[in-house]
């Protein structure tokens, strides 16, 4: 314990010597894309977190995963590294609880949750990565049960008649990681494109966690008179031992493959009052599990998933607020060897409306989603903000909204050697509340929230005794309180944050011996960063502590170092010794060296 209190502040001290320009951004203006409703940051009166450019850059992540785990009330439960395989939580909730989103587009997996991370991309794509937490059911729909994620790629730049090939990025690390990138600009005056290939590749840290990612992305800008059409398309696929990753940690033998795609169309139209988003794209999902790497014909899994979905939200303006509102249609298919055939049709339809009084520091806005499922009738997720400006700094918010989460495929239909799915599964819904305020300056952020999520008919995978299967069930009710803030200080050069989040979850009504995911939370939950300039070396630190409902506690300190285009990054410089999930072992000190190139 002296030890790591001892680099920690010698880390800490350094911010007495630094200069330099601040690497965080003042936010106030950005529209928040990931709400649909066109309101800039600082009139959104929920817990929203953005990510943008520059902290991603001075991060030490190299992957979306990572990068999510520096950010207080978001659980990434990793299997192995390299973003090979996770499971996104937010506040506690389910991983099938949470949405993740690309430039609006739902990547949502009927299949299961496990795969939400797979569409993520490579971190010198993303303009910026928007993060709310709470309920977002009447805006997104279903699975939004916990919280959205948006993550909002970078437009395409550049000068007419520009175009270039060259290396973004090439790095070397320990357990013979290997990562390169290249990208490509081409730029006319009607076709505005950027491509770009990146592999990760590393041998593992301990037997059978080798992994191979490969990602391919289009985005294309078509130039018009009234608004450019937006062409994107991705493509990534993994390829990765799978030591103890599922089933139980002495099946040391597992294999997994999955293939991520996506091809969407959007542009924006606008007028003095309206703002209309329409959106088409398809996504497709799939994923082959096999139980003994070298011996396939023992236990295999192949899954395949298909979904093709129109939206059509927007904003208008008048002198009663702005009222915002979109209609999507989703269809989605899945082949699959162990849970069969199934197709889903969805629509969902939401409005909402802002209204402001007393010199617009008093807003409030209601609204209402109604979803229907072919296989499932219809539900409603209604839900209301209140917002209250008492100065320029300081606000004061508060909502209150209903939820759901349909069963997938898996909870539904999955069965294998310790796992068996449920057809009887009722949804499940619940009510969330939540309470705080901002205090914003050009140099200090601050905000806290209390929160509280009242649940029913949660599905969980549980068992009575150690050696039953694992069966799906509704386990009845869970209540969940919370509360967290977040600090953040820009000092001169640099910037100092910290985070720190509790959870604690009512026992589940029933008596249940074994949960295989609700009842692992992180309880406590802390976060300090430290960017330091000098001049044109950037300095980044992380420390992290988590203790888990089942009473497991951890903590890891992360740093990386840049000079110009060089960096190098140093995860878990404590050589703790730890795991996120079902007792996969994390690796201990790791080092990354490479170079890094912007694409600007």
């Amino acid at each position: 314990m002296k030890y790591k209190i001892s680099i920690i502040l010698f880390l800490f001290f350094q911010i007495l010597l630094s200069q330099g320009p601040p690497l965080d951004e003042i936010l106030d203006e950005v529209v928040v894309s990931s709400t649909k409703i066109n309101l800039p940051f600082s009139k959104n009166f929920r817990t929203i977190k953005i990510i943008g450019t520059k902290e991603i850059e001075s991060s030490y992540a190299t992957n979306v995963s990572d990068l999510l785990q520096q950010v207080i009330g978001i659980d990434i439960r990793r299997r192995g590294v390299g973003g090979v395989q996770g499971d996104l939580y937010i506040r506690g909730g389910g991983f099938d609880q949470t949405l993740l989103l690309i430039d609006g587009m739902k990547m949502d997996n009927a299949q299961t949750g496990h795969h939400t991370l797979n569409m993520i991309l490579p971190l010198y794509l993303i303009e910026r990565i928007e993060i709310i937490k709470g309920p977002a059911a009447r805006i997104f729909g279903q699975n939004a049960f916990s919280g959205a994620i948006n993550i909002v790629t970078k437009e395409v730049e550049g000068k007419i008649n520009e175009a270039n090939l060259f290396v973004k990025e090439i790095s070397l690390g320990s357990y013979k990681q290997k990562n390169f990138s290249l990208s490509s600009k081409v730029v006319s005056e009607k076709v505005k494109s950027l491509l770009s290939f990146s592999t990760n590749r590393s041998d593992g840290y301990r037997h059978n966690t080798d992994y191979i990612n490969n990602n391919y992305f289009i985005k294309t800008s078509f130039i018009t008179k009234s608004s450019p059409i937006d062409l994107i398309s991705s493509f990534s696929e993994r390829r990765f031992g799978a030591n103890g990753f599922y089933a139980s940690p002495s099946a040391t033998e597992q294999y997994e493959e999955t293939q991520a795609s996506l091809l969407g169309l959007s542009t924006v139209l606008k007028s003095e009052k309206l703002i209309i988003k329409p959106k088409l794209y398809w996504k497709r999902g799939q994923d082959e599990y096999i139980y003994i790497r070298d011996n396939p014909s023992v236990y295999r899994n192949l899954h395949k998933t298909n979904k093709i979905s129109a939206e059509l939200s927007g904003s208008y303006f008048n002198k009663g607020g702005i009222t915002g509102f979109g209609i999507d249609l989703s269809t989605v298919n899945i082949t699959s060897n162990n849970l069969g055939d199934h197709n889903r049709t969805t629509l969902n339809v939401f409005v909402d409306h802002t209204f402001e009084f007393f010199n617009d520091n008093l807003t409030i806005s209601p609204g209402i989603a109604i979803s229907y499922f072919s296989d499932l009738s219809f539900h409603s997720f209604p839900g209301i903000d209140f917002g209250y400006h008492l100065n320029s700094k300081l606000k004061l918010y508060s909502n209150i909204g209903k939820t759901y989460r349909i069963p997938t495929y898996t909870d539904l239909y999955y069965s294998d050697r310790t796992t068996v799915g449920n057809q009887d599964l009722d949804p499940e819904q619940a009510t969330s509340t939540e309470f705080g305020f901002k205090y914003n300056t050009s140099k200090f952020d601050f905000s806290v929230a209390i929160f509280s999520r009242k649940s029913k008919n949660i599905i969980d995978y549980v068992k009575e005794n150690q050696n039953d299967l694992w069966k799906a069930v509704n386990i009845g009710s869970l209540n969940t309180r919370g509360f967290e803030f977040d600090l953040l200080y820009n000092f001169s050069s640099n910037s100092f944050s910290l985070g720190y989040s509790n959870i604690k979850d009512d026992n589940y009504v029933s008596n249940i011996n074994y949960s295989k995911y609700s009842l692992n939370s992180i309880k406590n939950h802390f976060i300090s960063k430290l960017n330091l300039n000098y001049k044109n070396i950037y300095h980044s630190i992380v420390y992290k502590s988590a203790k888990r409902s089942d009473g497991v506690s951890y903590s890891v300190l992360d740093s990386k170092i840049s000079y110009k285009s060089f960096f190098v990054s140093a995860n878990n410089i404590l050589d703790e010794v730890y795991s996120e999930t079902n007792l996969v072992p994390m690796p201990g000190r790791n080092i990354l060296l490479g170079v890094l190139f912007s694409i600007d």
